[in-house]
């Protein structure tokens, strides 16, 4: 079932590319019937992982097959606490954004084709237990992208496509390069995950271990994007289509912070405990650094990419108080790891809302510059309550999931690390000003321009389900929380081990 749910996908694109006599209107239908089918899938995999959940901490739904026998690498797929919610996520996502592209004019059987082929290649990360895997559909997202970026983009687009792929394919190499320092350190050698977190191969090697940390966090911090590796981010959000900006920053980013706790945490734990203040300032530093930034934004939509600097820096900062040994317990420990998955899957539904509604404002005046709206409260009242909506989740209001995932994460990084835990918090009140100002400018006071039309059923269809869904997580939490804590507990243990 696994398998299916990951190709699936990528097999439809295939027919897509290969049949010229698909026309525009079949080709988003089966774009969204496929979409749909995929969230089916992971409900189906939800119920079967509470009712049946792994033991130990292990994997359900795993799956392995010889696939490069020479270099011990190996089809090994599963699903677990930490990949199962972003799992789910990023189905939601696509279906999100295949229903708001049933607007799209231009190349549709490609564009569909493209997403499809994107939303199999990041599920294939998350479900990856093999670092050549993992490695094969991680690159493989940046090509997607790209071509997302480079063809259905405005303004700079083809410079921003080339830009992100140039900077994200680096970052891959530098991943490759820690990938095979631990493939070299293990005996006997493979690629294997969770063979490798048993092992702990470069214990006791301090250079080796560094070198192998610092490619792999390099790597995953260009893709976060975390500062100083983010200067791709802003220009790469702002020309791609509204679609490409909620995919990239609701999924692509979180392949990133995804890396921290499925790799670089559990098989190098040494390495991360040595670091791990040091990864911890990095973060303070991204929440602090990206949201007076997007307090300084005039353009709509790279205000809302610098936020996701902001918020991804939130992840950061948990995963490296968890490593954190003075001062930390198991309890606090287990806290921001949780909270930090729990904010990669809160910042995807939000985030992801909100570059959907920069679409809708781009198609209605084609500019993302905040001032040329105003007053749109009165002409256009559902996409009012949504955007506010979207803004009080993205700033961490109670009722949202931001608030669960935020509380977690400083609940859990206060103890070991209550100065920096203390300027993160500024962060929080930046965002607050930041995003009530836009809002005030953009939907109160006196209209301006011309006739601002509503939110169609298609964009509403596409955008308030993002939000109920973050609603649900702020209000009733347990059934997400559930999935997370066991492997977050876990993989405290394996940090400190």
């Amino acid at each position: 079932m696994l398998s299916i749910l990951v190709f699936l996908p990528m097999v439809v694109a295939a027919v897509l590319m290969a049949v010229p006599r698909i026309g525009d209107h079949l080709a988003r239908w089966t774009w969204v019937v496929v979409s749909a089918v995929e969230v089916v899938l992971v409900v189906g995999l939800w119920i079967g992982y509470r009712r049946t959940p792994p033991v130990d901490g292990g994997f359900a739904f795993e799956q392995r097959h010889s696939w490069i026998p020479t270099v011990g690498s190996s089809y090994h797929v599963g699903v677990d606490g930490f990949s199962l919610p972003l799992v789910a996520l990023t189905t939601v996502l696509f279906l999100a954004c295949a229903v708001y592209s049933l607007r799209e004019t231009r190349r549709v059987r490609f564009y569909a084709a493209l997403f499809l082929f994107l939303e199999s290649v990041c599920l294939g990360v998350f479900v990856s237990l093999d670092l050549v895997l993992f490695f094969v559909f991680f690159d493989l997202s940046i090509v997607g992208m790209y071509f997302v970026i480079n063809g259905w983009g405005h303004g700079q687009a083809r410079r921003a496509a080339l830009q992100f792929f140039l900077y994200t394919f680096i970052g891959s190499l530098a991943l490759l390069l820690g990938f095979i320092i631990l493939y070299l350190s293990a005996a006997p050698h493979t690629f294997d995950m969770v063979e490798l977190t048993e092992a702990d191969p470069l214990a006791g090697n301090v250079a080796r271990g560094t070198v192998a940390l610092a490619a792999i966090v390099i790597g995953l911090a260009v893709k976060t994007p975390t500062v100083p590796f983010h200067t791709w981010l802003p220009p790469a959000h702002t020309e791609a289509p509204a679609a490409g900006s909620a995919i990239l920053a609701g999924v692509l980013l979180k392949l990133g912070t995804y890396g921290f706790v499925r790799i670089a945490m559990p098989m190098l734990p040494d390495q991360w405990r040595r670091y791990a203040l040091v990864i911890l300032i990095v973060g303070v530093i991204s929440v602090l650094y990206g949201a007076l930034v997007a307090l300084a934004q005039t353009d709509f939509k790279r205000m809302i990419a610098y936020t996701s600097v902001n918020h991804m820096g939130y992840v950061v900062l948990a995963v490296g108080a968890a490593g954190l040994i003075a001062g930390n317990t198991e309890q606090a420990r287990t806290l921001a790891i949780t909270g930090a998955v729990t904010q990669m899957v809160s910042h995807g539904l939000i985030t992801g809302a909100l570059f959907l509604i920069a679409g809708v404002l781009y198609e209605r005046r084609h500019t993302y510059d905040i001032d040329a709206y105003g007053g749109l409260a009165g002409r256009a009242p559902v996409l009012t309550a949504v955007t506010a909506a979207a803004m009080f989740a993205s700033l961490g209001l109670p009722g949202f999931s931001g608030f669960i995932a935020e509380f977690q994460i400083f609940t859990g990084s206060f103890a070991p690390a209550p100065v920096f835990t203390a300027l993160a918090v500024l962060g929080i009140l930046i965002t607050a000003a930041l995003l009530l100002r836009a809002f005030q400018r953009m939907f109160l006071g006196e209209p301006t321009g011309a006739a601002f039309p509503d939110v169609t059923g298609r964009e509403a269809g596409s955008i308030i389900p993002l939000m109920v869904a973050a609603v649900v997580i702020g209000v009733f939490p347990r059934f997400l929380l559930d999935v997370i804590e066991p492997a977050a507990l876990m993989l405290g243990a394996l940090v400190v081990r």
